[in-house]
């Protein structure tokens, strides 16, 4: 694995890059709010995507490698994520078409953003549909950032996860696999989720 840094306008970035043999394709995955690119649904859907014949890169927050553990607010979080994607489309992953993604907050930015990153497809793992609830309030659905992106997306989302369910969709797949939020209890059919879909995601060109 290859790891580099990348400038953004909130600070480095790191980008942790895994090469296929002869790339069809690019992923980049994001974190979630409070863990980082080791999480273990990450890792399953990294060796879902070399199976497949995609190179992977892992990308950490500026806040992260900062050593913090809040998140930024969303837009920087999302300038963030769109430098580092415009680094790897001209650089370590020139010319070869992106899935981005990434798990829980990381696919929200992915999804929010993949108009600007030129992305073809989004990778969502754990999709957090619906915030904590604070109180009496009731919480506010998420949906409308899945709604919004118009190219294909797969969920692999725990069949318990404690921020609910996204809805399929006409272009939206969704994978129910064993566990909760943090998709650890069944890491090969996160793999498999995600290469099935890779290999059978039609990129154009």
């Amino acid at each position: 694995m290859k790891t580099l840094d990348v400038d953004t306008p909130t600070g480095p970035a790191r980008v942790h890059l895994r090469p296929a043999d002869q790339p069809r394709g690019g992923v980049a995955l994001g974190h979630g709010a409070g863990g980082g690119v080791e999480a273990v649904d990450l890792v399953a859907a990294t060796d879902g995507a070399l199976d497949s014949g995609f190179s992977v890169a892992l990308i950490e927050q500026p806040y992260r490698v900062a050593g913090k553990r809040a998140p930024a607010a969303a837009k920087r979080l999302d300038e963030a994520w769109i430098a580092v994607l415009e680094h790897l489309r001209s650089e370590q992953l020139a010319g070869l078409p992106l899935v981005v993604g990434g798990r829980s907050l990381g696919a929200r930015v992915a999804c929010r953003t993949i108009g600007e990153t030129g992305g073809v497809a989004a990778l969502c793992l754990a999709f957090p549909l619906l915030p904590p609830r604070r109180g009496e309030r009731q919480p506010q659905s998420r949906l409308s950032e899945l709604d919004a992106v118009k190219l294909p997306v797969l969920i692999v989302q725990g069949k318990s996860d404690r921020f609910g369910m996204p809805p399929a969709g006409r272009n939206r797949k969704v994978v129910q696999v064993r566990g909760d939020h943090s998709l650890k209890s069944d890491t090969d059919a996160v793999t498999g989720a995600v290469g099935d879909w890779l290999s059978g995601l039609r990129l154009g060109g």
